[in-house]
């Protein structure tokens, strides 16, 4: 199950309206905001490639104006991988 830290950076104009579709997505966390317009995020999903798809559907919202990660856990695929090849 990949885990991943990021912010998202979105339009201030329009800051509170993108946090409320955020916290609708399931697997996104949200811990806050500045007057920057960077928001926190967790987001979790059963592959990286839903992964990748909840990062391109939060890039397409309007008013995201950059989605930058910091850190990514995908310990628990890594081990099935390994565990499959033996």
């Amino acid at each position: 199950m990949p885990v991943g830290g990021f912010v998202i950076t979105v339009d201030l104009e329009v800051r509170d309206d993108i946090m409320a579709e955020l916290e609708k997505l399931q697997g996104v966390s949200l811990y806050g905001s500045d007057e920057q317009g960077n928001v926190v995020a967790v987001l979790e999903s059963d592959s990286s490639k839903e992964m990748e798809k909840l990062t391109k559907f939060i890039q397409k919202i309007d008013g995201v104006l950059s989605l930058g990660m910091t850190y990514l856990n995908v310990e628990d695929e890594v081990t099935e991988s390994d565990e499959n090849e033996q």
